[in-house]
């Protein structure tokens, strides 16, 4: 197995390993949220040269949720068409692509919130997949990392609620469980679920836990990216890497939760070589890898990756001296 090996994800076949992750590209979104001439032709420029899995950046359910005010919309039936054509490119090129759901949440006064306002935003989030379904992507990734709703329901520091969204893991799922309840219709074995966790929620160890009771909920893809940390951490790194372990803490967050699921796992930040990726695959530490910022003025990256593989394949075979008595034989 290696970086340009293909998984099969139910119906669905990624062509190599590597991922395109949620990059929210503000300055090609104009304040409507609808997709733009300039937006389409970047992900035409990735599919094209034939990475594995686009995920398409957060794209909102709610105007009232959104990062910045030049961010992708989903919250009516207004930005179908847009986003039609923005899933037809994945169709084109035969390269799934998967739309971020998406809302920013409340931090730090989530518990405030009314139980009738988190049950509004569980529409919004329902209304967004059947939108997403008929749009014709191959599949929805629920943002569920980085601070915003989600992550926030999930995470036991930000939710002490006493309400049914709150409390024991059963109720801080809720709102995934329930949201998965009511569009389980949609997840045939052409089309699929991903989820972006975080892997710090707020600890590694709670993520595991995490990772564990989505992957029962019936999530295809686990997305392994930060949560809202243990306020312990001071410095970058918000977890405990070993120090022989040579990649970001994110990225060791995504293979020590791969030890404990059965179900595929990306991991993210700071991945940028082919020699990192393929490393990460070839022994097993991960399934697919996200090419993020790598990828920015470089869509080619896929190209140059299997061209500088085949390179360093070539000259590893060439330095391996078979010894046979001791002398070498070439």
């Amino acid at each position: 197995m290696n970086l340009f090996t293909p998984i099969k994800i139910k119906n669905i076949t990624i062509q190599n390993r590597v991922v395109v992750p949620p990059m929210v590209r503000f300055s090609m979104i104009g304040t409507d949220g609808f997709v733009t001439d300039t937006l389409l032709k970047w992900y035409e420029d990735l599919a094209y040269n034939q990475v594995g899995l686009i995920i398409i950046e957060a794209t909102c359910v709610n105007k009232n949720g959104k990062l910045r005010e030049n961010q992708l919309g989903i919250w009516d039936n207004s930005f179908i068409p847009k986003l039609k054509e923005l899933a037809s490119i994945g169709h084109k090129y035969n390269v799934p692509m998967l739309l971020q759901i998406h809302h920013i949440g409340f931090l730090n006064r989530l518990n405030s919130i009314s139980t009738e306002t988190l049950d509004s935003i569980l529409d919004d989030f329902t209304k967004a997949f059947f939108r997403a379904k008929e749009c014709g992507f191959h599949g929805i990734e629920i943002h569920g990392a980085h601070g915003y709703l989600i992550s926030q329901l999930n995470s036991t520091l930000e939710n002490n609620r006493n309400d049914k969204f709150g409390g024991s893991i059963d109720n801080r799922m809720y709102f995934i469980k329930e949201l998965l309840r009511r569009t389980k219709v949609l997840f045939d074995d052409n089309f699929i679920l991903s989820y972006r966790m975080g892997g710090n929620e707020p600890t590694l160890e709670e993520g595991i836990k995490n990772a564990k009771y989505l992957e029962s909920l019936g999530i295809d893809i686990l997305h392994v990216s930060s949560g809202i940390p243990d306020p312990s951490f001071r410095s970058q790194e918000k977890i405990v890497v070993p120090q022989n372990f040579n990649f970001d803490w994110v990225v060791y967050m995504g293979c020590e939760i791969k030890k404990h699921v059965n179900i595929p796992v990306i991991g993210v930040r700071w991945i940028t070589e082919e020699e990192q990726a393929s490393y990460l695959i070839e022994n097993k530490m991960l399934d697919l890898v996200a090419i993020g910022r790598a990828m920015i003025g470089k869509p080619f990256w896929i190209k140059i990756a299997k061209e500088n593989y085949i390179k360093r394949k070539d000259a590893d075979q060439k330095s391996s001296k078979i010894k046979i008595n001791g002398r070498k034989i070439f």
